[in-house]
This record gives C-alpha cells, structure tokens and sequence, in this order.
C-alpha cells in the first residue's frame, strides 16, 4: 500500500510540475502582450503628436538610431501582420493600430482564463498531494504503534 501512495504522490508531483511550467509560459506570453500595448500606445502617441518636418530618432538596430525629418506625417506605413506593411493616413494608421490592441486584449483576456483554470487545476492537485501524504504519515505512525505494541508482548 505505502509504495502504491508514493507513486501516486511522485505521479501528482509530476503533474504539478508540469503545471507550473505552463503557468509560467503563460504568464511570459501575458507580459509579451501587454508590451506589445505598450509599444502600440507609444506608437499612436508619436503619431497624434509629431507633425510634418519633425525631428525624430530612427532605430536602426543594436541600440543605433539616426535622426531623421518627417515629410509627411500623413503617410505611415503600419504592419499588418504575415510581413506585409501598407501605407495608410495618418487616421487609419491610428485606426489599424487600435484594432491590433483590441485583439491583443482578447489574447490576454483568453490567456488570463486559461491560467486560472490552471492555477485552479494547480491548487486541486495540492491539496491532493497534501492529504496523500496526511494519510501516508498516519499509516506509518499506525504501524509503528502496532509494531511497538507487538515488541512489548
């Protein structure tokens, strides 16, 4: 019985584990996206605020920037995914941009779902292991007594 309730126990330590790493890539993809916001708003902000003839750095790469004239604040070119890029006004690009964080809040909201069903999973299976070990320990003690009481006989 006892070496049956390790290997439970070894199995849910296992699980639990495994557990964590998910929760932990999770949680990196929820901050990867949240960047990404970031990165959006900082990019909506530079486009509603920097006007035609502006100076602005242009990263280059490496931690290299050249500074640089807008010529027209109303020709930006905006990502659209799959490595494709088109040129949109300066109110579309803003539109394109908003679109691309609401779908991230989608991607956060359902990766956020996804870790709490596993934290939950995650706290079941302690709990498990826990009372795995409460009656291991109470079996053990058990046959300890008995063993003492037969040694006094």
């Amino acid at each position: 019985m006892m070496g049956g309730g390790k290997q439970q126990l070894q199995q849910l330590s296992q699980e639990l584990q495994a557990i964590d790493e998910e929760i932990t890539a999770l949680e990196s993809e929820i901050e990867d996206y949240r960047q990404e916001q970031t990165d959006i708003d900082d990019a909506v902000e530079a486009i509603e605020t920097l006007e035609t003839e502006s100076t602005v750095q242009v990263p280059l790469g490496g931690g290299a920037y050249v500074r640089a004239e807008v010529q027209d604040i109303d020709e930006i070119i905006v990502s659209l995914g799959g490595s494709y890029s088109a040129e949109q006004a300066q109110d579309d690009a803003i539109d394109v941009l908003r679109r691309k964080q609401e779908a991230l809040d989608d991607r956060i909201e359902e990766t956020e779902a996804e870790l709490d069903d596993l934290e939950s999973e995650s706290d079941e299976l302690e709990q498990q292991a826990q009372q795995m070990q409460q009656q291991m320990q109470q079996q053990q003690m058990q046959q300890q007594q008995m063993q003492g009481q037969a040694d006094d006989e």
